[in-house]
């Protein structure tokens, strides 16, 4: 059964919107577009893939960071998310 929550279209911040487009949309949705982002601009570590090297849009996103493991951006992403 889908997690209602997970699917839930959601308002979008200005800065992940320039990342992932304008919302709303579901979390799920959100986090497909950051990995279509991440993998279009060959920001995935390749020494260590569970690491994201940020742009300057993805620095926006992640709060100024400039390294972000997958598990961390989860948690900085939401905040995006309302």
């Amino acid at each position: 059964m889908a997690n209602s929550a997970f699917m839930k279209p959601m308002k979008v911040s200005d800065e992940l919107a320039a990342v992932v487009g304008k919302g709303p949309m579901p979390r799920s949705e959100v986090v497909k577009a950051l990995w279509v982002y991440i993998k279009k601009h060959d920001l995935q570590d390749p020494s260590n893939k569970r690491n994201i090297n940020a742009d300057e849009a993805l620095q926006a996103v992640f709060g100024g960071k400039k390294v972000v493991n997958m598990f961390e951006m989860t948690k900085l992403v939401s905040k995006h998310l309302s």
